[in-house]
């Protein structure tokens, strides 16, 4: 690869949609960023919100025009995701593109870090992403438990807040370097919810290394009610199940657990119903059996009552998952 120049101005960029109630506070955290406003682009791309998202990005661009680099405000009359993210890369001008999602916060120092990260050698980079909640009551904190669980999402390395600098297969708000959309193209807009994994397989695919760098932390809302919990879970199970007919390498075999789970659930009852009930009595008790030991980890942890109910809202989520990826791979991806 050719050798790197240093990079001086980042883009920002968000893609929303109905996110009256997040957006706010995204944008005020990105105008308490350390990092010089003359040498920062913001690009804020609305995908036809009926509520009043767009008005607070033009709101946003009216107050700060004058101290930034240049602020945008754009249409994604596509509304999903890939496509929001396109129009950032196709409109960006900085030496760096930063993807930040609309439930995000970000500490002060989130573009500063970043940006030294990059400079210190690196094309794509990104840190932990911490989850948080909205409101703090016990039953929102068992959903948090949940989803930082090993159960939940808890295992991929961008959801950790500890560790060193390494490289990892996948980052959550990274940075990249603009040259590297030149190479491997831009998001691929048939895939809804997984088209991070996609772009970021072809990066390293193309050559690319990807960065963990812990120092660059963010968070992240997580979802305030178990039926929009569950409804995520699904969504993002029925997009892996998708994404395998066009990139089975993005991938990996802890994505599928959850279907592999669904499976063997419903073929050991189907085999209690014709012949015999052995199987599904053993996969209950090994499941229910990690299910159990985790829930009490995080209740030991945590001494939130309501992490009690955690067994069934892990089972509800591996259930919700398995079920969207087996639909997935029964739909496929339109080309």
């Amino acid at each position: 690869m050719e050798s790197l120049k240093e990079c001086t101005t980042a883009a920002v960029g968000i893609i929303a949609y109905n996110e009256q109630q997040y957006l706010p506070a995204l944008l005020d955290c990105i105008l308490r960023q350390s990092y010089t406003k003359e040498k920062t682009e913001i690009i804020l791309v609305d995908g036809g919100s009926s509520d009043n998202t767009k008005k607070i990005m033009e709101e946003f661009q009216k107050r700060n025009l004058n101290i930034y680099r240049s602020i945008q405000v754009l249409d994604n009359p596509k509304r999903i995701q890939p496509a929001g993210w396109n129009i950032v890369i196709r409109h960006a001008t900085s030496d760096i593109i930063m993807r930040i999602d609309a439930h995000a916060l970000l500490p002060i120092d989130f573009v500063e870090n970043s940006m030294a990260c990059i400079n210190s050698g690196e094309y794509i980079c990104g840190g932990p992403r911490k989850n948080i909640i909205d409101e703090d009551t016990p039953f929102k904190r068992m959903l948090l438990d949940a989803e930082l669980s090993l159960f939940g999402s808890g295992f991929a390395a961008y959801r950790q807040v500890a560790g060193q600098k390494t490289y990892v297969k996948s980052v959550f708000h990274g940075a990249y370097r603009k040259e590297v959309f030149d190479k491997v193209g831009i998001f691929n807009e048939n895939l809804i919810r997984t088209e991070d994994n996609e772009i970021h397989y072809r990066l390293r695919k193309a050559g690319y290394r990807i960065c963990y760098e812990p120092d660059i932390q963010s968070f992240y809302q997580t979802r305030n009610s178990l039926g929009r919990m569950l409804k995520q879970k699904y969504q993002n199970g029925r997009w892996i199940g998708k994404t395998i007919h066009v990139c089975p390498g993005c991938i990996s075999l802890f994505h599928m657990a959850p279907f592999a789970f669904t499976c063997a659930l419903a073929m050991s009852i189907v085999l209690g119903m014709m012949w015999n009930w052995i199987p599904f009595v053993v996969l209950a008790i090994m499941y229910g059996c990690f299910n159990m030991v985790n829930a009490i980890m995080c209740l030991a942890h945590s001494k939130n009552i309501c992490d009690v109910l955690l067994p069934l809202v892990f089972l509800f989520m591996h259930l919700a998952y398995g079920a969207g990826t087996g639909i997935g791979l029964v739909q496929g991806v339109r080309s």
